[in-house]
């Protein structure tokens, strides 16, 4: 019964989620106010222009070599193509592909390659070479991983699967229809988040007590970091376009998009990330020590989990700080070319500053997250006596 009871909550929950994601977007498209978007100049580019796109397998190289225009240089292949799919399908076409000197060992073909080709817009006839197709190397990755987390998880990583689905569903039918509808982007991105932490919270790890606990908490530090990503940015000058993503967003389909309400949407949603790891592990750890010893306190077991929490904050935070700076390793190495402007004006740079404040807000974030965790936790768990946190030497962390 208690198997059959937990799949039922299981598959309740994934329901509640598929009618919010398949609901949202009808709704928001009726309500479009940005008409612009199908105004947008086209770009000079064939990725804008073409109308479809195919794919095709390399059965011959012809020949490769160099061009060396004035300023730039580039290597080429001139290479046959037999298209898989389209009006041409079963069709060979020679085509030549270029890319920079620098990536031409990582990005040359190879016979048997599978690559993406749109038809010639700018030559008129032919087909061009877009890109190699990499979908099916990353399904294989991703097979991989649902297989790790189904086999060492157990009934845990298949749940947590369907969270993952349920978030990425929220932020794909929810949350970007509503932002290209003309909706303000952080109210769009904190309701969005405030779903994503619901559901996939619930449908991970269950509907019981700890999950309530640990939702409970996270909401909270979420509100938290809301405060937090606004005043870092207003601290910090940003406007939100520091990126040419952000950019090419404004001067195209999306001119009247608040690039600022964007970034602080994306702040909240990537804390957002890890903060259910933080806040499940410190629930889950005081519940744990408060059935080693049943006889804790309220204040005795906050102080025991709050030891556990201070471990996973020092943890956490450098592997926050490691992702971001990961993420911006082309930044480093800015930094250290010579003859460029002064270190500081370098990392006075918009672009420089967002990936700071970034991390600062996940940082502050997820360091809040441990004792709010651990108070309701230990309120919980802990024996019917007050915590009492007037001491002498009151401490949080």
């Amino acid at each position: 019964m208690g198997i059959k009871k937990k799949w039922g909550q299981v598959l309740l929950l994934a329901i509640l989620a598929l009618i919010f994601c398949t609901s949202s977007p009808a709704s928001l498209r009726a309500e479009t106010v940005n008409p612009s978007a199908s105004e947008a100049p086209a770009a000079d580019s064939v990725f804008a222009s073409s109308p479809s796109y195919y794919t095709g397998k390399v059965t011959i190289i012809f020949s490769e070599g160099e061009n060396t225009d004035p300023g730039f240089s580039e290597k080429y292949q001139r290479v046959n193509v037999r298209l898989n799919n389209g009006p041409d399908a079963g069709k060979d076409e020679m085509v030549e592909y270029s890319t920079t000197i620098s990536t031409f060992e990582q990005q040359k073909l190879s016979v048997g390659d599978t690559v993406i080709v749109a038809p010639d817009t700018v030559g008129g006839s032919g087909y061009v070479i877009l890109d190699k197709l990499r979908i099916p190397g990353v399904l294989v990755g991703l097979a991989a991983f649902f297989l790790l987390a189904i086999l060492f998880g157990g009934i845990r990583g298949i749940t947590s699967l369907f969270g993952l689905a349920a978030s990425l569903g929220i932020l794909a039918y929810g949350v970007i229809p509503a932002i290209i509808a003309g909706h303000d982007a952080l109210t769009v991105s904190v309701i969005g988040a405030f779903s994503i932490a619901v559901i996939s919270i619930l449908l991970a790890h269950g509907v019981n007590k700890r999950s309530g606990i640990s939702l409970g908490a996270t909401l909270v530090t979420l509100i938290a970091a809301v405060a937090f990503s606004m005043i870092a940015v207003v601290l910090a000058k940003l406007s939100g376009s520091g990126t040419e993503e952000a950019v090419f967003l404004q001067i195209g389909s999306l001119p009247s998009i608040n690039l600022q309400g964007l970034l602080l949407g994306g702040m909240i949603i990537g804390t957002l990330g890890v903060l259910d790891d933080v806040t499940t592990a410190q629930v889950a750890a005081v519940e744990e020590i408060g059935i080693a010893d049943s006889s804790l306190t309220r204040k005795e077991l906050y102080k025991r989990g709050l030891r556990v929490g201070r471990e996973h904050i020092a943890s956490l935070v450098n592997t926050l700080a490691l992702a971001y700076a990961g993420a911006s390793f082309p930044l480093f190495l800015l930094f250290a070319v010579n003859g460029g402007p002064p270190l500081w004006v370098v990392l006075n740079a918009e672009y420089v500053m967002e990936e700071v404040v970034r991390a600062i807000v996940g940082g502050a974030s997820l360091v809040i997250a441990v004792p709010i965790s651990t108070f309701a936790a230990a309120w919980y768990y802990g024996k019917k006596a007050l915590i009492c946190l007037q001491t002498s030497s009151p401490t949080i962390f």
